[in-house]
């Protein structure tokens, strides 16, 4: 019955990652996934193992399954959060306000500010949040298509390596610290130069590109157009000082994230009830700038794929069977920094989210390790070298029309060079800062 388990955990997953070619959203088959997987489970009355002091002991299913859902909602219950403060901003247009920090024709310069955005919003907002913000921007920025399929690859890359060193910048990365594998100092100490390394490198290479060279052909007015509301400062300051403060919130309280995150949507949605957008502002009106408008905005699709996928994980975990594959990898590649560095490329190739949920239930080092670090690292900007291997990158696919071939001739060279550069950098500065 655990081969039956398996099968049923791979066959979802290539429906996973065929899902375009399939025209299925991947949401399905993951949550036809967890449900098979634990009725087989359950049918086959298989024994289940928890962990213990680092130690894999008996426990009877109804115990581990509300323990693995439970690690699963706060997780989903942080992402609904962010999503929500996010899309509050947005109702506000307070991401408009970015469009001003913009004043160049310069397809270098504009390159380095769309790639510095992309690195510091994905760190605070989240990659994929990014780069939607910005792929939206670069629509009034560079009215040429063409063209902007160039920044928006290189969105993808800043954006993933931005979202790889903050608690809060990365699916992966806010399981990993929920988990409490790793923290936000350590997040932070270890990984914001790899991550950086891993940004500037392709940027520079793409400056020197033709692609990059020479003015763009914008309207001036355009350029300098400031549509925006009254409250597009407040609620964009607002809506991001409260995300900012989640890991702060944390750290002070002792509490998990996911109370953080409670706390800044409902300070964002309190203040988002009373301040008046426009200068004539009616009774009327005030859904349209609601929390609960934002609500209806969420991709309800994506907490759900999540759910399916971290639950279809969870039972194997509970069968033992990650860690019997984390023993078998160990003593196939004695280096564990190759291990990493393939999960790294396997990130790229299918979802970070369920690698790094297995990863997590294969090995059991200690808070702030290098193993956990380099996880974070690997997942979080690996899948950059593939369109489809990112939250970011499948955002940025849907949105231009990027075509899989073009960004595999275009950008995964560069993405590449990004993640190796990075990881040397990780490598080498590791034992200097422990």
């Amino acid at each position: 019955m655990i081969t039956a388990v398996i099968i049923c955990f791979v066959l979802g997953y290539v429906l996973i990652v065929f899902e375009h070619p399939l025209k299925l959203d991947k949401t399905v088959p993951a949550l036809l996934m967890a449900a098979i997987c634990w009725a087989l489970v359950s049918f086959g009355n298989l024994e289940v193992f928890e962990f213990h002091n680092d130690q894999l002991v008996t426990g009877e299913m109804d115990s581990i399954l509300l323990h693995h859902l439970g690690k699963t909602a706060e997780i989903l219950i942080f992402l609904i959060g962010a999503m929500t403060i996010v899309e509050i901003i947005d109702l506000h247009m307070g991401f408009d306000i970015l469009k001003e920090w913009v004043h160049t024709k310069s397809k270098k310069k504009l390159l380095w500010v769309i790639c510095i955005l992309a690195f510091i919003l994905s760190a605070i907002i989240d990659n994929l949040t990014a780069t939607i913000v910005l792929i939206t921007l670069l629509r009034k920025l560079v009215p040429d298509r063409e063209e902007r399929l160039w920044y928006a690859g290189m969105i993808v890359i800043a954006a993933n390596a931005g979202g790889a060193w903050s608690p809060i910048g990365d699916v992966t990365t806010t399981m990993l610290w929920i988990g409490d594998k790793v923290t936000t100092v350590g997040l932070i100490k270890h990984l914001v130069i790899p991550s950086i390394v891993c940004m500037v490198i392709p940027t520079l290479i793409a400056s020197r590109m033709k692609a990059f060279q020479g003015e763009l052909k914008l309207d001036d007015d355009l350029l300098n157009s400031k549509k925006k509301l009254l409250s597009s400062k407040i609620m964009l300051f607002l809506g991001l000082g409260a995300i900012v403060f989640v890991p702060i919130f944390k750290t002070l309280t002792h509490l998990p994230p996911y109370m953080g995150m409670m706390l800044g949507l409902g300070v964002v949605w309190l203040v988002s009830e009373y301040i008046h957008p426009e200068e004539d502002f009616s009774e009327e009106r005030r859904h349209l700038y609601s929390g609960r408008k934002a609500l209806s905005r969420i991709e309800l699709s994506s907490i759900l794929f999540f759910l399916g996928i971290l639950m279809a994980v969870a039972a194997l975990e509970s069968l033992g069977t990650l860690v019997y594959l984390a023993t078998n990898l160990d003593n196939a590649v004695p280096n564990q920094d190759i291990v990493i560095m393939l999960l790294g490329v396997g990130s790229a190739i299918i979802d970070n989210v369920p690698l790094v949920a297995a990863s997590m239930g294969m090995y059991t080092a200690p808070i702030d390790s290098k193993l956990w670090q380099f996880i974070a690292y690997a997942a979080g900007t690996g899948g950059s070298m593939l369109i489809i291997g990112s939250a970011a990158g499948v955002a940025a696919m849907g949105m231009e029309r990027i075509d899989f071939i073009w960004y595999f001739k275009k950008m995964s060279w560069l993405a590449a060079i990004g993640f190796i550069a990075g990881a040397v950098a990780f490598l080498a500065i590791y034992p200097i800062i422990n």
